[in-house]
């Protein structure tokens, strides 16, 4: 949204890997995309029978992983698919060979930082060496601390006149599994830090408009999981209610766990403890969730929410509200979807893969989804605007994206996030000013 987990901080050396048990676990499991037209119901009737992992699931099509012993099995369904990989274990391994060599004190010289996945702990060393880069304009900061007791961190950064404006709220690695998503705002901030510095002109603008609030982990849990146990974690690391038929069923889904319209449509998420889209007994009984809810609320109170992205993973989708009504639009929804566009198109025109981005409200572009960021940061947080970003690919490898594909992702955000900073306060539809001029 897979062991080594401590590297001395003096130096990362290159080649070392951090690859989890899940190479082993994987071993032979096979991802299909699955292609299902109008049967999808029957499709996922007849993939009930195996063992199995779903990646993604939409309106005509379902990514599944299939461990190695029912392969044959499936394959005799003779459904419409295509491989995505292989053999998973093997695109684990390889994703996760450390090829960079970083040392703390030197992440301005040490560009290779984007071109391999890292450890829990580097990452955290890595943003704090980004902030203490910024140390007049940005501090430290938390939302809390996870279930494990592992701290939500983030920084807050702000330019000329000091912290106090209209704040750009963004967080990720909300599903544990989507490892893109932290080097993707790492990146971004390192631009918005670099530009200050250097006199970028639309950057400093950015900064001196607004505080902007960034946490690129808030499972660290979850995270951590996905390095020493199973890459493929989702949820948090929650025990499940005491009550609870399964008693091995851990985690929650975060991204389910939100207060506004939790409970607003069956299809939205799960009661069930032992699924992926698990919501919890009640709203915000994730610690994780309860945290960050607690902070954006306190955020609205004091200096308001200009901008609210949830960072995903993986799709090439740019969705606002709302997720659990396919027929509810929200009135902002025509200057929300200008801009999607706008950055859609401009990404694409910018991207060496050809990159394009699908926009929309997320209920009837995606599925319906309850108790999720974007929704409850809108309707509750006040946001003025507010989206979930799935960043790439489609499905070649989905949440196994190979490490030389960090850096066009991160990239390419870069892109798309300075033509929306550069929207929030525009006067859309009157036929003049940035809105017009991509």
């Amino acid at each position: 949204m897979k062991f080594v987990l401590s590297f001395a901080l003096a130096s990362l050396a290159a080649g070392v890997s951090i690859r989890s048990p899940s190479t082993n676990l994987y071993e032979g499991t096979k991802v299909y995309h699955v292609k299902t037209g109008r049967h999808l119901a029957d499709v996922q009737k007849r993939l009930a029978v195996f063992s199995h992992n779903v990646w993604e699931s939409a309106s005509d099509h379902i990514d599944v992983a299939i461990p190695r012993h029912e392969v044959a099995r499936f394959e005799a369904l003779g459904l419409d698919t295509r491989v995505l990989h292989a053999d998973l274990g093997a695109s684990i391994a390889a994703e996760s060979e450390v090829k960079s060599t970083w040392k703390r004190q030197e992440y301005n010289t040490s560009g290779d930082w984007f071109d391999s996945y890292h450890s829990y702990e580097d990452h955290i060393e890595y943003f704090k060496e980004l902030q203490e880069s910024f140390p007049e304009n940005s501090n430290w900061t938390s939302s809390g601390t996870s279930y494990e007791g592992r701290d939500i961190y983030g920084i807050h950064m702000w330019g000329a006149g000091g912290p106090g404006k209209p704040a750009v709220l963004w967080h990720g690695t909300v599903h544990a599994r989507e490892w893109i998503v932290a080097p993707t705002l790492e990146y971004i901030t390192k631009q918005l830090i670099d530009g200050y510095k250097s006199g970028d002109n639309l950057t400093q603008t950015f900064l001196n408009s607004y505080d902007f609030y960034i946490f690129p982990i808030v499972n660290p849990d979850g995270f951590v999981y996905t390095q020493t146990t199973d890459r493929l974690w989702r949820k948090n690391r929650q025990p499940p209610p005491a009550t609870a038929a399964n008693q091995t069923c851990y985690g929650r889904d975060i991204n389910r766990n939100w207060e506004h319209n939790w409970d607003a449509n069956t299809r939205g998420a799960s009661k069930n403890e032992c699924s992926q889209v698990y919501r919890g007994e009640r709203p915000r009984d994730a610690p994780e969730n309860a945290a960050m809810d607690d902070f954006l609320r306190n955020l609205r109170d004091k200096q308001g929410i200009k901008l609210y992205v949830d960072w995903h993973s993986y799709s090439q989708l740019i969705l606002c509200p709302f997720g659990h009504d396919e027929y509810l639009y929200a009135p902002q929804l025509g200057k929300w979807t200008n801009a999607a566009s706008l950055m859609s198109q401009t990404i694409a025109a910018n991207s060496s893969n050809a990159t394009t981005y699908t926009f929309g409200p997320s209920g009837a572009v995606l599925y319906p989804t309850t108790g999720v960021g974007v929704d409850h940061v809108y309707a509750v947080g006040r946001a003025e605007w507010s989206y979930t970003i799935e960043l790439p690919d489609t499905g070649a490898f989905g949440f196994v994206l190979p490490p030389e594909r960090i850096r066009p992702a991160a990239e390419e955000s870069w892109v798309g996030q300075r033509v929306l900073l550069n929207l929030l306060d525009e006067v859309f539809f009157d036929g003049q000013g940035p809105a017009i001029s991509y």
